[in-house]
């Protein structure tokens, strides 16, 4: 007999070695929410997804000025980022600068960040 999966009701944005986004996968895992993982560091981040990430939250939001990778980026490129466009020119270049994890329901609902309360909120919000 075969098995049929339930379908993919959330698509977690991320990179898999980032320590936030471990928590994550596993409290969806816990609790057994159906989810596609999208790696952009091995995956990618093309433009026309970025934009709908970036239409959802607002580049300030979705910029981690907090993180090393922006650290390391020189002081031109930091201080050129004070716009959507400039914000994500360096976002594609540079993916791990995205803040994350970044889930999206499929009905395009969006959450940035994890924390497990705002997560039980925001799964009975969307179901």
């Amino acid at each position: 007999m075969a098995t049929t999966s339930a379908p993919t009701s959330f698509i977690l944005y991320g990179i898999k070695n980032c320590d936030t986004v471990k928590k994550a996968r596993r409290w969806l895992e816990e609790n057994g929410v159906n989810y596609q993982f999208h790696d952009y560091r091995v995956e990618g981040l093309d433009g026309a997804l970025l934009q709908n990430l970036l239409d959802k939250q607002g580049w300030e939001a979705m910029l981690n000025t907090r993180g090393t990778t922006w650290r390391k980026l020189d002081e031109t490129t930091r201080a050129a980022c004070n716009n959507e466009a400039s914000a994500k020119a360096v976002m594609l270049e540079q993916p791990a600068v995205i803040k994350r994890p970044f889930l999206l329901a499929a009905e395009g609902q969006s959450l940035l960040g994890f924390k497990p309360e705002i997560y039980q909120q925001f799964l009975a919000q969307v179901k």
